[in-house]
């Protein structure tokens, strides 16, 4: 059972999905998870909520103790799993592993918990392997994060004599709020200078006067959370900031599909940024991003 996308993800291309008996509301990928049953939801309230008001239902939430997630007893006993991957990295982000121990105590289910929970790019490749040690598949997981450790590589040498702009990465825009943990590895991988956020440290609220005077010269905004229409739609406001004036380029991408998820699409963002950050000639835009400016 997995509670966490990027988990789900990492199940699927293990060869594993036919195994997996129940995922979140939020895992959507592959196209195959969409079908299992889903044992975890949201607790936030149903209806349409701006940027705004999402970070201040999220944030009230947070301070109370109250939970983001919910877990469906009835159906974790009826599936009575051996293994439930999830996370602890944020509570934000998915079920935490305290509340699916808890949860689990109490209805008498005695499955293995696995944490996966990077910081790092590296670190996200490397919990492939801590599934694949859970599972029995070493082997397919040492294939499979050789390959994206080797795709990392690639774009490490093809960028490497290229001027590095200065990039700020905006997870969200209202308000706003750096992109971090993996991220900033992600964007130096691909050619460019990370401003206003430090690999491996969590994602914090920025003021708009940092922002001014961080002297970006690209901002690639990712709502977590939220696809390329969702970010574009998002976007217009937040360019229309006069604190951006002076930046030069502005794209939307695709956050919940290559950058927020700490899954292997990680791996297609890097290469997705290298490419927004060093086109070359014949470079068309990636799909899942979009130039705004």
């Amino acid at each position: 059972m997995s509670l966490l996308p990027s988990a789900t993800e990492i199940v699927f291309q293990l060869g594993l999905g036919d195994q997996l008996r129940a995922v979140t509301f939020e895992c959507d990928y592959p196209v195959a998870a969409r079908g299992l049953p889903q044992v975890s939801r949201t607790s936030l309230p149903d209806g349409e909520l701006s940027p705004a008001e999402i970070d201040a239902e999220v944030t009230s939430r947070v301070e109370t103790g109250e939970p983001l997630y919910t877990l469906d007893a009835e159906l974790i006993r009826r599936i009575d799993p051996d293994l439930i991957l999830t996370q602890d990295l944020c509570r934000v982000c998915a079920v935490p592993a305290g509340a699916v121990d808890q949860a689990l105590e109490t209805i008498g289910c005695h499955a293995a918990v696995v944490s996966l929970d990077p910081h790092r790019l590296d670190e996200v490749i490397s919990c492939v392997g801590d599934v694949g040690a859970a599972t029995g598949t070493e082997a397919p997981a040492a294939e499979l994060m050789t390959d994206l450790r080797g795709r990392v590589t690639r774009v490490q040498d093809r960028v490497r004599n290229e001027p590095q702009p200065r990039v700020l990465v905006l997870e969200w825009g209202d308000p706003p709020f750096n992109a971090g943990h993996w991220v900033p590895d992600m964007v130096e991988a691909a050619g460019a200078t990370s401003v206003l956020a430090a690999a491996g440290e969590s994602s914090r609220r920025l003021t708009w006067d940092e922002i001014a005077t961080a002297g970006a010269e690209i901002i690639v905004f990712m709502p977590c959370g939220f696809n390329l229409d969702a970010a574009v739609e998002q976007a217009g406001p937040v360019l229309a900031r006069p604190e951006l004036d002076s930046v030069s380029t502005f794209y939307a991408v695709d956050g919940n599909a290559f950058f927020s998820r700490p899954g292997p699409r990680l791996v297609d963002g890097v290469e997705m940024l290298a490419e927004l950050f060093h086109p070359s000639e014949a470079s068309l835009m990636p799909p899942g991003a979009a130039r705004l400016r």
